[in-house]
């Protein structure tokens, strides 16, 4: 059987999809043929340029992007798309999708009008709202296959090509004529799993920009899952939802193939770095950290990880820096211990995040921290207890991106239930200004802050005044923000350096809606407020609904 791989995606968005990779690798290997429509390339399609835009805003640093801006197709998509459709003649359209990306690949489908092949579409968001991916593609996708597709896609496959029922298939939800919701296929045997094959994607993406310069980074799936149960991650939802058929959805790769993994990365991709794929990379064991690190060491290749403040231990980070980490990126999210413990459920203190990443920063290596803000309930004042806490690190890159309620997650079915998202709407890319619009956080003071995010930890405090006026998004918010941006690029962003503070014990600011600078809110204050939203749920909404409820209880009454 032909079958058509569609991937939508961000304009600039350049990190290689190992699911398409592995799709690929699988369908081949099964001898179906294989075609590719990726939209990264497409600028008409998806006009954000993600990386760019995290270079603009300070987030990371500029970088020359001539090489992909080469590969940059100004086309039409639709009519690229039918033509591609057209051509390949597909028994069989699959498409993987984020929801942030999902209207992309629904505009792509919607082009083929009603004479197209059949569609299935797989991913986490169809997995969590399989009836939405359907509802809001009208009419244009066929078949969900809801949790791991990396078998699945196969079986639908082969029914289809031979003609028999797929009714059946694990994970399967459909809703013509008659409704079929079939129970998750079982977490799939890593090991059992080809090496990825990305030798559809078009050659501009295997670059990805890290550090100031464009790197031929290709990604390595070392875990899936994660252990933590973050309340803004689908991961809580994925152990919950496979937990209660018996099977368990983390799971590790074996070091013997992650090494098969990476040297086809080199010989094959000719990469030069490399990207270990895992929510929180060091969950390993001790023993499965040092089989690792024995094992990469014969390669040595710069590497990117993703981890949590909570799992640094100098002995590995030691281990780390020898085998040749490049870059880390930490997941902070927020400042306020109590904020993040109620509602985010992460329990840590500050001081040890601030401990930690200064054991990595002092051995030289750079790290960038995530953080969000505009939460459900949260309040300006405590953004800036997440902006204290990151002028504690020597982070080489700060990314502030505000809260997006993607279905799956704890927060959405929250949010929901405290009426600041509408049942059903679908999530935006977390490029996209906030969709929540709080009566104590607007939608236009999350953004405002979020812009200036870097400002108020980059700058001196004496500065703050007038990076609060740049928060207005406003014609005189934006010339005061474009002017303390040039100034900060300039001046203050020392890449891996403190903050320069200046001698201000007090400054001029508006501390009624943050309080004193310095002081974080006080866990009785968090909870007053948190009590407050509380109020607001019914115990009939506290008890029924999605999965996540258990989590969304302990979130608001803390069970």
């Amino acid at each position: 059987m032909k079958v058509l791989l569609v991937y939508p995606n961000l304009y600039g968005m350049n990190m290689l999809p190992p699911a398409i990779g592995l799709f690929t690798a699988i369908l081949r290997k099964s001898g179906h043929t294989v075609a590719l429509f990726d939209t990264t390339v497409y600028e008409r399609l998806a006009p954000i340029d993600s990386d760019k835009q995290k270079a603009d805003n300070l987030n990371a640093r500029p970088f020359d992007d001539s090489i992909l801006r080469e590969a940059t197709k100004h086309s039409d998509p639709l009519g690229d798309f039918r033509r591609v459709v057209n051509q390949f003649s597909p028994g069989l359209i699959a498409m993987s999708a984020t929801e942030d990306m999902y209207p992309i690949g629904i505009t792509l489908l919607q082009a083929l009008g009603e004479t197209r092949p059949k569609v299935v579409i797989g991913g986490v968001f169809p997995t969590f709202a399989p009836d939405l991916a359907l509802q809001y593609s009208n009419g244009s996708i066929d078949y969900v296959l809801r949790g791991e597709g990396d078998e699945t896609l196969l079986e639908l496959c082969f029914r289809l090509e031979t003609g028999l029922d797929p009714s059946d298939i694990a994970g399967l939800y459909t809703s013509n004529n008659k409704q079929t919701s079939n129970p998750l296929p079982r977490p799939v045997e890593l090991s059992n799993l080809p090496v990825p094959d990305y030798s559809l994607f078009d050659e501009s993406r295997f670059y990805r920009p890290m550090q100031g310069k464009l790197w031929r980074m290709l990604p390595v799936q070392t875990i899936r899952g994660c252990p933590y149960t973050c309340a803004y991650c689908n991961s809580p939802s994925q152990i919950d939802i496979h937990r209660a058929q018996g099977d368990k959805f983390f799971r590790k790769q074996r070091v013997d193939l992650i090494k098969a993994e990476i040297q086809e990365c080199i010989q094959k991709y000719k990469a030069d770095s490399l990207y270990f794929w895992a929510d929180t990379f060091l969950t390993w064991e001790n023993r499965e950290f040092e089989e690792f690190c024995d094992m990469y060491s014969e390669f040595k290749l710069p590497f990117w990880i993703q981890t949590r403040p909570e799992t640094v231990r100098f002995d590995r980070f030691k281990r780390l820096k020898e085998i040749g980490v490049l870059r880390v990126a930490f997941g902070v999210e927020h400042g306020n211990e109590t904020f993040r413990e109620k509602i985010l459920l992460r329990k840590v203190r500050n001081e040890l995040i601030t401990a930690n990443l200064k054991i990595v920063t002092d051995m030289g290596i750079p790290i960038s921290v995530n953080n969000i803000m505009g939460f459900p309930t949260e309040t300006r004042r405590l953004v800036f207890d997440t902006i204290e806490l990151n002028r504690t690190f020597r982070s080489d890159g700060i990314n502030a991106y505000s809260f997006v309620p993607f279905h799956g997650t704890p927060l959405r079915a929250l949010a929901e239930k405290l009426g600041l998202v509408t049942r059903g709407t679908l999530a935006r890319s977390i490029m996209a200004p906030t969709m929540l619009d709080m009566p104590q956080f607007s939608r236009d003071a999350i953004e405002g802050v979020r812009r200036c995010f870097v400002l108020y930890v980059k700058m001196p405090k004496s500065r703050w005044p007038e990076i609060e006026r740049a928060e207005a998004l406003t014609n005189e918010g934006d010339a005061i923000f474009a002017q303390l941006k040039s100034e900060c690029r300039e001046k203050y962003m020392n890449y891996g350096d403190y903050v320069v503070e200046d001698d201000v014990e007090r400054i001029n600011f508006d501390t009624t809606n943050i309080g004193d600078t310095g002081k974080q809110l006080q866990r009785d204050e968090v909870e007053k407020l948190i009590a407050g939203h509380a109020s607001r749920l019914s115990a009939e909404d506290n008890t029924s609904g999605l999965p996540t409820n258990r989590r969304e209880i302990k979130l608001l009454v803390g069970g």
